[in-house]
């Protein structure tokens, strides 16, 4: 933490205005809050205590009535002095109010100032300050409810106990490097290969969570793709539950990606409809089969739309996908061939046979998607960003390579630095390493008064 990170000047901003009919609030932090108060107030304000005041400007004229609330420091959201000036929720009345307080010594906040000052005054890790922004944006009451684990620390202090059992094992690979001229080769003794696997375990398990996460907060994303004719613009009328993409027998319908949002049971889906997989000469058609296998890149879960006839030969687009992509399978068509819905589990895909048409064994596919998207993950689910696990994947690497070092060579400085790479990978998803453009990049995303 540097000096920098105590903030010696005053914000302010709206922080909420819903309306003429609402209440509107008005929020400072920074050391000129209570000389602010006092003057709205004309009086010292009572900390943690409500007062009815009148909001006069600089010539003594009323600009509002309402509430006004002091919150010393550190006892408050940003460990700074906090004001909050509740009034009407007149776009004129806050946007006069937020100019008296400006005069009064403040300055108009960035987007995510409020929170940035919170991190950096130690009130919340980075990790739970991204949750306040994805709590604020939550699309569902299911990504709200994750959203708010992760406020609350859930999240963090997985990550923390990860960081100390990380930390144990570096401990003990450092202690061994130390004392090269012994004839024990500390690095073989297997308390150290146990303390490295428990160690990957546990990432594994933290990882799936993280992955979850961040499909609670984003909403699932998937593709759906197939041979032209097999479906996939019915299916996503089907899950949409309206007639949102063109549906006609005639091959090469669907040209573009089209995107379709919606939710089953609060569970945020992210439908991509695309182009027939198919060798065309047409321009326009090959340029939307390529988007098509661009897709399948950038999804969550890739749905594979084909029928008993095609299945074998249509499995081959499933084979080259990035890991972590879920594989879904839709036998369409039953009604055709006269068979009954039902899902089987392979190897690396789930087989589900329905019909689109009769609507026979849709809801056995809804339910699997709110599965994937993380329904289901019990009350101790939390959100996450997609950065939080690019960077346990790194951590997943650096303890790959060091089981290796360990195995093939027993080099203990190379295992140490590769374990030292790993701390600080998990060091950016609480804040304990970050770098200032990092922080920029995340408080800009927030709303201003946040």
């Amino acid at each position: 933490m540097t000096a920098d990170a105590h903030h010696q000047d005053t914000i302010a901003a709206i922080a909420s205005a819903p309306g003429a009919a609402g209440v509107g609030v008005v929020r400072v932090s920074g050391p000129q809050a209570p000389n602010i108060a006092q003057t709205l107030l004309s009086k010292a304000p009572s900390p943690r205590h409500v007062h009815f005041a009148a909001f006069r400007d600089a010539a003594g004229e009323l600009i509002d009535r309402g509430l006004l609330l002091y919150f010393p420091a550190p006892a408050s959201y940003t460990g700074e002095h906090v004001l909050e000036l509740q009034g009407h929720g007149s776009t004129v009345l806050l946007d006069a109010l937020l100019r008296r307080t400006c005069e009064l010594g403040a300055r108009l906040a960035r987007p995510g100032e409020f929170t940035e000052r919170a991190f950096l005054n130690g009130k919340l890790d980075l990790a739970q300050a991204e949750a306040v922004a994805d709590l604020i944006a939550a699309r569902s009451q299911t990504g709200a409810r994750a959203a708010l684990q992760s406020m609350e620390g859930v999240f963090s202090r997985k990550v923390d106990a990860l960081l100390k059992a990380l930390i144990i094992l570096r401990v003990h690979i450092e202690a061994a490097i130390d004392f090269p001229e012994e004839e024990i080769d500390f690095l073989a003794d297997p308390a150290i290969t146990q303390q490295l696997e428990a160690l990957r375990t546990q990432l594994a398990d933290l990882l799936r969570e993280a992955r979850r996460g961040v499909r609670l907060n984003d909403g699932l994303r998937i593709a759906i793709v197939g041979r032209p004719n097999a479906g996939k613009s019915s299916l996503l009328n089907a899950l949409a539950g309206s007639e949102r993409a063109i549906v006609t027998d005639i091959a090469g319908t669907t040209r573009d990606v089209l995107r379709e949002s919606i939710s089953l049971d609060g569970i945020a889906l992210e439908l991509a409809d695309t182009a027939g997989l198919r060798d065309t000469h047409d321009p326009v058609e090959s340029e939307g089969v390529r988007r098509a296998h661009n897709e399948r890149t950038r999804a969550d879960a890739v749905l594979l739309v084909t029928d008993k006839q095609h299945a074998d030969a249509d499995l081959a687009w499933l084979k080259d996908l990035p890991a972590g992509v879920e594989r879904i399978v839709v036998i369409n068509k039953i009604d055709l061939d006269g068979k009954h819905a039902h899902e089987e589990q392979h190897a690396d895909a789930k087989w589900l046979w329905l019909s689109v048409k009769t609507g026979e064994g849709l809801e056995t596919l809804r339910k699997h998607l709110k599965q994937l998207a993380g329904a289901g993950g019990g009350e101790g689910a939390f959100s996450a960003r997609r950065r939080h696990v690019l960077a346990l994947e790194r951590v997943a690497d650096h303890l790959t390579h060091t089981a290796k070092v360990l195995a093939d060579t027993r080099a203990g400085e190379l295992a140490a630095e590769e374990l030292r790479q790993a701390q600080h990978a998990l060091g950016e998803i609480t804040g304990t390493y970050t770098s200032d453009d990092l922080l920029g990049a995340i408080f800009s995303s927030f709303c201003i008064g946040k």
